[in-house]
């Protein structure tokens, strides 16, 4: 494993990482485009292959959007009593933004926690 030597604290990588920064130096860009992962640190040159969150940020988003889609659908609901396509045209662009907004966070900071902890494939001592 080719990386840097970690210089951030548990709390400063996490950070990092929500920021959508280098989870070792915390100051080079972790993201490419909205949530594709660049190759390496543009400026302490870490490697970012071993960056695999996989499907963990999704099911968080799904579990705490969920939450709070269901919180203002309720709320809405029980306040204005809306016809159900008024439903549709608040709710629905309500929820994707939200879920739009703590994927890129939830990516990042799995990333960094990932870094932080030395995460890696499993592996079998032969």
């Amino acid at each position: 494993m080719d990386r840097a030597p970690t210089a951030l604290t548990p709390g400063g990588a996490a950070l990092a990482g929500v920021c959508g920064r280098c989870p070792a130096c915390g100051r080079g860009k972790l993201f490419t485009g909205y949530i594709k992962v660049r190759p390496a640190c543009d400026v302490c040159g870490q490697d970012f292959a071993f960056a695999d969150s996989g499907d963990g940020p999704a099911v968080f988003v799904m579990l705490i959007a969920g939450f709070m889609a269901m919180g203002f659908v309720l709320w809405f609901e029980f306040t204005y009593e809306p016809p159900f396509w008024v439903h549709l045209v608040v709710s629905l662009p309500v929820v994707l933004l939200v879920c739009l907004a703590l994927l890129r966070i939830f990516k990042g900071l799995l990333i960094a926690l990932q870094h932080r902890n030395d995460a890696a494939e499993g592996r079998l001592d032969v």
